[in-house]
């Protein structure tokens, strides 16, 4: 089912990015350092800051890269022949379908 699933939800996922007129709060624990809010604000869900945008984009593009990986790549694994790359690609690829369930409900547009 992963299979199949992947080649339906992967464009639907590139033209969200594209399209997109809004960005759904994104705790940023789940972004780099540098996306999370300089701000100190109570309660950041309810507001927005310089990078609330980008943090969006991020996750979109974490989840396009695995399901990218899961659609079109089956050997991305064959051209990595070092253990640790390859135990980093497996952790971004599962942290993008982490982030898919996750923020599943703020697929919208």
């Amino acid at each position: 089912m992963d299979h199949t699933l992947a080649p339906i939800i992967l464009p639907m996922l590139i033209q969200l990015k594209e399209t997109k007129h809004g960005a759904p709060y994104v705790d940023p624990k789940d972004v780099p350092k540098e996306l999370r809010p300089k701000l100190d604000f109570k309660d950041i869900k309810y507001d927005t800051d310089e990078t609330h945008f980008e943090r969006w984009d991020w996750v979109l593009d974490e989840m396009i890269y695995a399901f990218d990986c899961k659609a079109n790549k089956d050997d991305v694994f064959m051209r990595i022949d070092d253990q640790k790359e390859i135990k980093k690609e497996q952790k971004r690829i599962s942290n993008g379908f982490r982030l898919f369930g996750k923020y599943y409900e703020a697929l919208w547009d």
